[in-house]
């Protein structure tokens, strides 16, 4: 069943994802987007985009593969690995992104 909603939650971090690569940035958080221009707001908005979706995909595949082989130790170490390696490549992502265009972080 944790494996369903690590699955849902996935999902949910895609569909932002997918929204913040159409320029549409309100769903960060303020500081994250207090200094990006007007016309970087679509760069910004992709690359950001682009790691939440990276973020989202590996937390989905994770969670779908927990349900369908949590009790298979060399799959769950598969893919505990991928989902580790997804997470960092989808924060630096959108952390380059962050830096670039806004400044920083904060």
């Amino acid at each position: 069943m944790a494996g369903i909603a690590t699955a849902i939650i996935g999902a949910i971090i895609v569909i932002l994802g997918i929204i913040n690569m159409t320029g549409n940035i309100a769903s960060l958080h303020w500081y994250h987007r207090k200094n990006v221009s007007e016309e970087n707001r679509k760069p910004f908005g992709r690359l950001v985009g682009l790691g939440t979706l990276i973020v989202g995909v590996s937390v989905m595949l994770f969670g779908g593969a927990m349900a369908l082989f949590g009790d298979n130790e060399a799959i769950v170490l598969v893919a505990t690995a991928l989902l580790i390696v997804g997470i960092i490549v989808g924060l630096v992502i959108s952390l380059r992104a962050m830096n670039k265009y806004n400044g920083g972080i904060f």
